[in-house]
């Protein structure tokens, strides 16, 4: 028997038989009035007008699932006595207009509640028949070739290509996924058909308080409300968002957004609008809303792929996490590099500490971190950790680096603990005038060789450098108020940088066997 092919579809009609909806033995509804809705690949839903319903069991719920051409359906848990029963029912209290007649209708789900029809015995041949073949020219794509794609910006661009291939009528696509980063909270795609590029954005965490968020559409689908649509080319259309103002005033006749889940119940966006005359059909929406679950499973390793990036990068650095990433994850793990260490330290950190709270302290620590950490980023350097109220910083120098080259890395180490000087001359000139106690700072630069990789214990490693250097570094910059100056050098670096530096003699160093010279940089004219 040939098959036929069907396209998306749905239909909403009169329940021939008298159906009964029980739970645990108690009749929950009762209707020879009651409504059948047949849609594409679901098994047939019986609904139940609300009149036949036992409503006085049932009290509303947060919870709300949305179609993208029925609308949100609000759901309803039983309590009855001592028996108690979550989202066993579910209504589409304020329809779409395509699938107003829903309305003041109810249905359970078949897996916890019997939809029984006393009058038959057994299911009619009719319901046995086989469900009419139905082809979507997306599932092979989103199954098939999503998956490939290596970044989630080439994914965007190739879904709205896909879309328009499939004769949906998508005039700009706008995809938003919510990620963990401590900038960034989130970031979007926006693809328009005239242009045919895509636009990537992203949104820092104070932009979620930019009255441009607060009135869109996302605040409510990341707040669970369900999907939203608005048809744009009606009399009196509903703008009841700034972005629905301005699609209608350059001619969107239809706006979606969906809901787009990940398997931790994170809800991201899909954003869909159309300037065909009508907007887009119902079965151009089935066609969207049956790819969504997949769709977000990818969208979902991407972003997981870009959280592991930007943990790394915030807490290792950009480069010790581009190690870890490309499989530098054992202990023991690492190479021989030869650097410039940087090493510094927050002077006089107790007695600030015992002088002010703890936000106060906290907040005075960032301060200085973001004057010399900041620097040493800006110069090239990379930062690899924080301990307590110091901070271990390397200027990686290359094998077989010729003298000027050497002499190069050495300079950006200068320029970043100048730089580093003179923020913290900003920030204490700023500190004084709110009546807050000065920045005291110590800053060392060495030369040497070091050991760059993993260290701890098998499960909780570090990614850091270890060496002789590294402590001479430390040792060094514990002179620095002794000496009475902000940023001291080893002999090594010195030799390295002979026209930027001044001997301030050889001094013994706790730890170190034999004494060692001692550099100051020379003032800048």
């Amino acid at each position: 028997m040939s098959e036929t092919v069907q396209n998306y579809r749905f239909s909403f009609e009169p329940e021939s038989r008298h159906a009964t909806a029980r739970f645990q033995g108690i009749t929950l509804a009762d209707s020879k009035r009651a409504m059948r809705l047949e849609e594409t690949r679901i098994s047939p839903v019986c609904y139940f007008p609300r009149e036949d319903v036992r409503m006085d069991l049932f009290e509303r719920s947060d919870y709300v699932t949305y179609c993208p051409f029925k609308g949100n359906s609000a759901h309803y848990s039983l309590r009855m006595d001592d028996i108690a029963a979550d989202n066993l029912m579910w209504s589409y209290e304020d329809p779409f207009k395509d699938a107003e007649l829903i309305k003041d209708y109810v249905a359970f789900y078949p897996d916890q509640v019997k939809i029984l029809y006393p009058e038959e015995e057994s299911t009619t041949a009719a319901e046995a028949q086989l469900t009419p073949v139905y082809q979507n020219p997306l599932v092979s794509w989103v199954l098939q070739e999503a998956p490939a794609f290596v970044t989630a910006r080439e994914l965007s661009a190739a879904l709205a290509r896909q879309l328009r291939a499939a004769g949906i009528p998508l005039w700009r696509l706008t995809i938003v996924i919510r990620i963990l980063h401590p900038q960034v909270a989130a970031f979007s795609h926006h693809w328009h058909s005239i242009s045919g590029e895509l636009v990537e954005h992203e949104f820092g965490h104070e932009g979620m308080q930019d009255p441009r968020y607060l009135n869109s559409p996302l605040v409510p689908i990341f707040e669970g409300a369900g999907g939203i649509r608005r048809r744009l080319d009606i009399e009196n259309p509903q703008l009841d968002f700034g972005v629905l103002k301005d699609l209608h005033a350059e001619g969107a006749t239809d706006y979606v957004a969906m809901p787009m889940l990940f398997s931790d119940g994170q809800i991201n966006a899909v954003c869909i609008s159309s300037d065909r005359p009508g907007g887009f059909t119902t079965e151009d929406l089935g066609h969207i809303y049956e790819i969504l679950g997949v769709l977000g499973r990818i969208y979902e390793v991407h972003a997981l792929q870009h959280k592991a990036v930007s943990l790394l990068d915030t807490y290792l650095g950009s480069h010790a996490g581009e190690r870890v990433l490309n499989g530098l994850i054992r202990r023991g793990d690492g190479e021989d590099i030869r650097a410039v260490i940087w090493f510094c330290d927050l002077r006089e950190s107790t007695p600030l500490a015992r002088s002010m709270s703890r936000s106060e302290f906290l907040a005075c620590l960032n301060e200085f971190f973001d004057c010399v950490a900041g620097a040493v980023l800006d110069h090239g350097g990379q930062i690899l950790r924080f301990i307590g109220d110091a901070a271990l910083a390397i200027f990686p120098i290359e094998e077989d680096c010729d003298d000027r080259s050497l002499q190069e890395v050495c300079e950006h180490a200068i320029a970043s603990a100048r730089e580093a000087s003179s923020r913290i001359k900003s920030t204490n000139l700023k500190r004084t005038q709110s009546a807050l106690q000065p920045i005291q700072y110590g800053i060392a630069l060495h030369v040497g060789n070091v050991t760059y990789g993993n260290i701890g214990t098998g499960n909780r490693l570090e990614f850091t450098v270890i060496g002789e250097a590294a402590n001479l570094a430390a040792r060094i910059e514990s002179m620095c108020k002794l000496l009475g100056q902000p940023v001291l050098l080893s002999a090594e670096f010195a030799a390295c940088a002979p026209d930027y530096v001044t001997s301030l003699g050889r001094h013994e160093l706790k730890g170190i066997d034999e004494p060692q010279e001692i550099y100051a940089l020379l003032e800048t004219e």
